[in-house]
């Protein structure tokens, strides 16, 4: 670390949120990107709206009694 950088005056917790929801990226490969891009254009909905409304069914199925 570069001198002159310090924490010192740091102050632990300050930016601490306990209800903060984080929300990671998710990264696609392109041609998925590609196809959904298109599908959620032409249905008229966001890309991530489209998404998650795949993956909860996704998760439906996954629940489903076999």
């Amino acid at each position: 670390m570069k001198d002159g950088f310090g924490f010192s005056d740091g102050v632990r917790g300050q930016f601490f949120r306990p209800d903060a929801t984080l929300v990671p990226p998710v990264h696609l490969d392109p041609e998925v990107l590609r196809y959904l891009s298109e599908r959620a254009t032409s249905q008229g909905m966001s890309l991530s709206a489209l998404v998650n409304r795949l993956l909860k069914k996704d998760i439906e199925l996954i629940k489903a009694p076999k």
